[in-house]
C-alpha cells in the first residue's frame, strides 16, 4: 500500500543515548498540514519467558520510574540494533534472574506503540534452564519470584502484569499450550 503522508520537513527535538525526538512538519492523509512526533529507540526490546519442566516461570518486579508505581514483568531489557538479539536475550536472563538456558526460541515480534515509536521487541521463550547468581544493572532493583505459568496467566487476566511485552509473551505461551506447541 502506498503511503499517503508526505513529510515536509523535520528538526529533532531530544536526543539521549537510548531515544532521540523528531518534529515532522507533515501533509496529513485527508491533504491538510500538520506535525507529527517520532520517538526512535536506539535499542530493542528484548523479552524472555523462562519456562520450567515443572511448568514455573520468572518474574521480575521493580518500581517503573516512568508509570509512578511497581510493576510485575518477564525478565527484559534492550538490545543495541547491531548486536544479535537472542545474545540480548541470553544477557537479560541471566543479569536479571541469574537464568541461564539451554533451548531458546523467538516466539514474538511486536511494535510498542507504533503511534508514536518504532521501537521493536521481540521475545524468546527459554527451556532448559539452570540457576545461577543474577547481575543487575545499577538502574535494577529487582524482586525475582518464580512462579507457576497459570499464576502468571491469572496476573495478566486480572490485570496484575500490564507490561505489553509480559502480557503478549504470556498470552502467546499459554495459546502455545493450548495448540499443543508447548
Amino acid at each position: 500500500m502506498d503511503n499517503p503522508w508526505r513529510t515536509l520537513s523535520s528538526r529533532p527535538v531530544y536526543d539521549n543515548p537510548w531515544i532521540s525526538v523528531t518534529e515532522h512538519r507533515v501533509v496529513k492523509p485527508s491533504g491538510g498540514e500538520g506535525i507529527y512526533g517520532v520517538v526512535h529507540f536506539k535499542n530493542r526490546a528484548i523479552g524472555v519467558l523462562p519456562l520450567d519442566d515443572e511448568g514455573f516461570t520468572w518474574l521480575v518486579g521493580q518500581y517503573r520510574y516512568t508509570l509512578g508505581q511497581y510493576s510485575w514483568e518477564i525478565p527484559e531489557g534492550g538490545g543495541r540494533l547491531d548486536e544479535d538479539p537472542l545474545h540480548a536475550a541470553q544477557r537479560e536472563l541471566k543479569e536479571e534472574t541469574g537464568l541461564e538456558a539451554q533451548e531458546w526460541r523467538e516466539i514474538l515480534r511486536m511494535h510498542l506503540s507504533n503511534s508514536v515509536t518504532d521501537e521493536l521487541a521481540i521475545v524468546y521463550l527459554a527451556r532448559g534452564l539452570k540457576q545461577g547468581d543474577a547481575q543487575p544493572e545499577d538502574t535494577e532493583q529487582l524482586q525475582v519470584r518464580r512462579v507457576p505459568f497459570q499464576e502468571a496467566y491469572r496476573m495478566v487476566c486480572e490485570g496484575e502484569i500490564t507490561d505489553a511485552i509480559s502480557v503478549t509473551a504470556i498470552l502467546r505461551a499459554k495459546l502455545m499450550m493450548l495448540d499443543g506447541e508447548l
